[in-house]
């Protein structure tokens, strides 16, 4: 590696080696490794939990927030009990859920 890809680089999350900061995968482990976008993490399905949470806060009486995470029928169900407002506490709840765990744990949840 040139040394500016060194200064540049990042830690392999699982055996600790410099790697670039894009690598899907570590070329010494082939650990997979979690892209960044600077504001919170992305699983390795594409999946924020930023984004998540803010789906679940905004529009997750409709179920939004389900449907982003892949889970379809959750959605549907959301989607058909909306009139009722509580899948928009339930969601409420989910939001400050998503925004405050880990990156770590969304993705081993999520991703």
């Amino acid at each position: 590696m040139s040394d500016a890809a060194l200064r540049n680089g990042v830690y392999c999350r699982d055996c600790a080696a410099v790697i670039s900061p894009t690598a899907p995968t570590c070329p010494q482990c082939g650990g997979r490794q979690m892209a960044g976008n600077g504001f919170g993490g992305v699983t390795p399905s594409g999946k924020s939990r930023i984004a998540a949470g803010l789906l679940a806060l905004l529009l997750g009486g409709i179920g939004v927030h389900k449907f982003y995470l892949g889970e379809t029928g959750k959605g549907i169900l959301y989607l058909v009990f909306c009139w009722t407002a509580i899948p928009a506490i339930i969601a409420l709840i989910e939001g400050i859920i998503f925004l405050t765990m880990t990156d770590e744990a969304f993705a081993a949840k999520y991703g």
